[in-house]
Order: structure tokens, then sequence, then C-alpha cells
């Protein structure tokens, strides 16, 4: 079991690519080296301990949030399948410092979720995880009745995320709750 608050996901590995041990990687970061500059990368299964790996390199393929690396001990296409679903990690102390306004997408999982009505602001659930695979996706669940629901991450439907408070804003759309 790792602690949390020394980890950052940065990465899911989805395939394997090829016959080689190259591994497909669908990006959850900003910061494309990541996953194309080598050095040491850690992975992690659920909940195990991180596992190091040497990346010796990847490319990002073109106009998708995909990449195809290499790792020095994963040589075949037997030991990149084994490799899918895995995390791939980074210590929070090699996060890249942001300008203000800018977070993390990772920093939004356990934020309260408000909504406005009749101008208060009323706490309805809160970010239990991200999904990533086509758009930027938040999985909330809700206080009401403990329904996850899938809320797109646009500044029209989110337009407000206050790290500092722990929340972020909701103006949803009529019945996107609902769903």
């Amino acid at each position: 079991m790792i602690n949390d608050d020394e980890w950052l996901i940065v990465g899911l590995i989805t395939s394997p690519q090829g016959i080689n041990g190259k591994i497909k990687v669908k990006s959850l970061s900003d910061f494309e080296e990541r996953f194309t500059e080598p050095g040491k990368r850690w992975i992690q299964k659920e909940k195990e301990n991180p596992k190091e790996l040497e990346l010796t390199h990847g490319f990002k393929k073109p106009g998708k949030e995909l990449f195809i690396i290499t790792f020095k001990e994963i040589n075949n296409r037997n030991q990149a399948e084994n490799l899918k679903g895995h995390k791939i990690l980074v210590k929070v102390d090699a996060i890249p410092k942001l300008n203000k306004g800018e977070f993390h997408l990772t920093e939004l999982v356990n934020l309260k979720v408000k909504i406005l009505e009749n101008n208060q602001l009323h706490i309805i659930g809160k970010v239990i995880n991200l999904a990533n695979e086509k758009n930027n996706l938040l999985v909330i669940q809700l206080l009401k009745n403990n329904k996850e629901v899938l809320i797109p991450f646009v500044k029209e439907i989110v337009p407000v995320v206050d790290i500092k408070k722990k929340f972020i804003l909701l103006t949803p759309p009529s019945g996107l709750l609902e769903l």
C-alpha cells in the first residue's frame, strides 16, 4: 500500500503495441516529457506497491493523448500485456510548478461538489475519480443517493475549481445529475 500523498498518477497503460514490448499509455498529464524523456518511472497495479522501471524511449501518437513507450525491462508482447491496467506514477515532489489558477487533474479527486440554488451554495457530492478515455470526465458521488454520475470537465459545466477551499462548482444542464 502506498501513501497517496507521495504519488501522482500521470498515465494509464492501456495495451501492448506490437510484439517487442512497446506499450500504449493514456496520458493524464499535460507534461509530455513524462512519456518521452528517458529515466526512472514507477508503475502500480491497483493498490500494490509501485515498481520502478526504466523508460528508454517514448513518443506521442499524432492528434491523440496516447503515447507509445518502451521500458528497458519489458521486451515482448506478453510482458507488455501483463502491464495492461497499471498506472504510471511520479513522486509528488517531481511535479512541475504550476502558474496561478492551474492545477493537476488528480487534485480534483475528493473535492466537494457544490451547486448554486436560490443564491445559496449547496454541497451535492464529491469527486471520487476521473474517467479519461475520450474526454476528461469527473466521477461524482451524489450525497442524496450515493449514485455515481459522470460530469464533463468543461468550463461551461465546472466554472469554478477552488483547490485551496477544496470544492468545485457545477452549473449542470437540466437532467445531467439524473442520468
